[in-house]
């Protein structure tokens, strides 16, 4: 059994546009630097630490596949790594990726988020393992805020209801599935033109259980100026410059 993962990094993440001010060349935001590092090579270098992982499949725009190229040249990756082209949306990206995959009904497809550089190896193998026992499995936390439900008016949201916070779990990456299971999922949702905000929606709609395995708070989601902040923080406690 191989285990494939997807990294779709094909977004501009326009969150982030704000830490790039009077840069000359807008930069999209897997290839902002973490103590002189892109965060996308702090995401990819966790994979290939994992010893489950076969290949690793990154999804890019096109402009950017020569920046990349260059970038891995010099981290001695133990995995092969392919790039291939992204789409307008994340789900054309993942689906472009899964075309590229030569795989069995069996094998697992994890797809991760390319600006969550902190993931560790428990969370990772937890996945695997799931999907090896359920089909299905997704990275995920419980839901620590109260959570509202609300309407949106012209003035604003109002509350309408409080949902159950023991109900709720925020989800995180990877996502892991059986191949032939998102395959058919990518085929099912593109012939209804449906777009999921992330590859789990595309398994529920079709009646599938998804499973739950604990993810970490510190697999954060690297959005906005103030999140490479905390990004920062995180890898000099992890690597202190001597």
């Amino acid at each position: 059994m191989k285990v494939f993962v997807v990294i779709p990094a094909a977004g501009l993440g326009t969150r982030m546009s704000a830490a790039a001010a009077g840069t000359k060349k807008k930069k999209s935001k897997q290839f902002f630097e973490l103590q002189g590092t892109p965060i996308l090579i702090h995401t990819l270098r966790k994979f290939d630490a994992c010893e489950p992982v076969s290949e690793i499949i990154v999804a890019l725009r096109a402009n950017e596949a020569v920046e990349f190229t260059s970038l891995i040249a010099g981290e001695h990756f133990r995995k092969p790594i392919r790039a291939v082209e992204g789409g307008e949306h994340r789900q054309d990206s993942v689906a472009n990726a899964l075309r590229a995959i030569s795989a069995a009904p069996d094998d697992i497809v994890l797809v991760h988020d390319a600006v969550r550089p902190f993931v560790d190896q428990e969370t990772i193998v937890g996945v695997i393992e799931g999907v090896k026992k359920y089909g299905a499995a997704i990275a995920g936390i419980p839901a620590i805020d109260t959570v509202k439900q609300v309407e949106r008016t012209s003035d604003g949201a109002v509350v309408v209801a409080t949902v159950p916070r023991e109900r709720m779990v925020m989800a995180q990456t990877p996502q892991g599935f059986r191949f032939d299971l998102l395959k058919s999922a990518f085929d099912e949702a593109q012939a209804d033109g449906f777009l999921g905000t992330d590859e789990a929606s595309l398994i529920e709609r079709r009646g599938e259980a998804v499973h739950v395995v604990m993810g970490s708070p510190r697999n954060i989601k690297l959005t906005t100026p103030a999140d490479l902040e905390i990004a920062e923080l995180y890898v000099s406690r992890t690597n202190p410059k001597t």
